[in-house]
């Protein structure tokens, strides 16, 4: 009795460690499946907040990859001056101030701090009157600012092909809206890039690379100011 005692032992024993050796070898080939599992949680990105980029072509980048459209070269630069703000590229290729209205509350819902709001030069091209452009325009920022939201309205001009009245009547429609709503006026968003070959593309409309580079660096005061007010509020 004693001995088939001993061979029952003796057979778990050798049981047990054929088991544990089958244990280690899954564990050893999960871990092979898986070398980038380290077991540390995922990095979680905390912005400080958030600016909305809506616009037309000029804005999505028409023509550009989405990493050289303004917006994302933006960011960059607010991350490299110590601004942990996170740029969302909210551009609608050949959208009109109507279209940006339309889509106001849906930018509100998305509770940014900043939008910039870039919208019109389809309005020019097709020849909408410019007091319904400044209807839309008005209201867009007027939606925006009950939601607590800073606007910064882009400034835009156009060439005279449908005559200096209809230029002169457009171009007056961004510093009458920020003066009357009491926004943040960005004077031409296509300082130093519009009617230049070598900063637009092949339509001589749509900014290159270069081009968007330089809208980022015409846009970047403004959005340091329009931070820094934010900054100063939060601190009242």
């Amino acid at each position: 009795m004693k001995k088939i005692r001993l061979k029952y032992k003796a057979g778990n024993i050798f049981g047990m460690i054929f088991w544990l050796f089958c244990v280690f070898l899954l564990l050893g080939c999960d871990q092979q499946e898986n070398p980038t599992d380290t077991g540390k949680p995922a990095v979680v990105v905390r912005y400080k907040g958030t600016i909305i980029a809506v616009g037309d072509s000029l804005t999505a980048g028409l023509g550009v990859m989405e990493e050289d459209a303004w917006p994302a070269i933006m960011e960059k630069k607010l991350h490299r001056g110590g601004y942990h703000w996170q740029v969302i590229n909210a551009g609608i290729s050949g959208e009109t101030s109507s279209g940006a209205l339309s889509r106001m509350q849906w930018i509100v819902a998305q509770k940014p701090e900043i939008v910039i709001l870039e919208t019109g030069a389809n309005d020019g091209f097709r020849g909408i009157p410019p007091v319904v452009v400044r209807q839309n325009i008005s209201k867009a920022v007027q939606i925006l600012q009950e939601a607590d939201i800073t606007v910064l309205l882009a400034g835009m001009q156009i060439v005279q092909n449908l005559g200096a009245d209809y230029t002169r009547e457009f171009a007056e429609i961004y510093p009458s809206v920020a003066h009357e709503q009491g926004c943040l006026l960005i004077p031409f968003f296509l300082q130093q890039v519009a009617g230049e070959a070598a900063l637009n593309q092949a339509d001589t409309i749509h900014p290159n690379e270069k081009g968007h580079a330089i809208i980022a660096e015409t846009v970047y005061p403004f959005v340091k100011q329009a931070i820094g007010e934010l900054s100063q509020q939060a601190k009242k």
